[in-house]
């Protein structure tokens, strides 16, 4: 099977069988987005979408969370991974969106990028979840299916596996295909035991024919 082909396949699949692909994070805002990704990382959306209702209701905007203590936000947070880290990253992105950005959560990479804990990863989830750019956001998931599917060939990191997931999928699909490789790296394609027998994609993919 061509890479062409491969493409051609797993993206009809998703189409056809997960026509509706979004994040399963909590947000009314953008405001409210950056910060529930930014609390993601290396933790799970469930957790976040805990941890969010009351830390919204107190700091309900960039503005005020700005003018929060790490004390504060701490309260808030504790139950996520790196709670500490997360809480000066929090108060030093919305104090530069502040400052720099007159309130308003930043609509392009580089901008996004200047923000306290907003790596490349968080930056392309706000700008296609929000924005509805055709970004490519590669986490921990999107890099393991897309290297076990075979929709990337020896990826050496996220933004290899970024580049050739772009390269050979349509802009239309671009940002819908991230949920599409993350819900299924989630829920069937896991780390330790991929869900083989439930997945419907099995039949082009590069790791199943190698069990046979």
């Amino acid at each position: 099977m061509t890479t062409r082909q491969r493409y051609t396949e797993v993206l009809s699949w998703f189409e056809q069988n997960m026509p509706v692909a979004e994040s399963e994070l909590h947000f009314s805002n953008p405001y409210e987005l950056i910060v529930a990704v930014m609390l993601s990382a290396q933790c799970t959306d469930k957790r976040v979408n805990q941890v969010t209702p009351a830390l919204f209701e107190r700091f309900p905007t960039v503005e005020s969370l700005a003018e929060a203590s790490e004390p504060e936000v701490l309260e808030y947070v504790h139950s996520v991974s790196y709670p500490n880290s997360k809480s000066a990253h929090l108060i030093a992105m919305a104090k530069r969106v502040v400052e720099v950005y007159g309130g308003e959560i930043p609509d392009n990479l580089d901008d996004l990028q200047t923000l306290a804990g907003v790596g490349r990863k968080t930056a392309n989830v706000v700008l296609a979840v929000w924005f509805g750019q055709p970004t490519m956001a590669v986490d921990t998931h999107v890099l393991r299916v897309a290297e076990r599917i075979g929709l990337t060939t020896n990826s050496r990191g996220p933004l290899q596996t970024e580049k050739q997931l772009v390269r050979h999928i349509p802009q239309e699909l671009t940002a819908k295909a991230h949920h599409w490789l993350l819900l299924h790296g989630r829920y069937v394609c896991q780390a330790r035991k991929p869900q083989c027998q439930n997945c419907g994609i099995k039949d082009c993919c590069r790791y199943f024919a190698n069990q046979k």
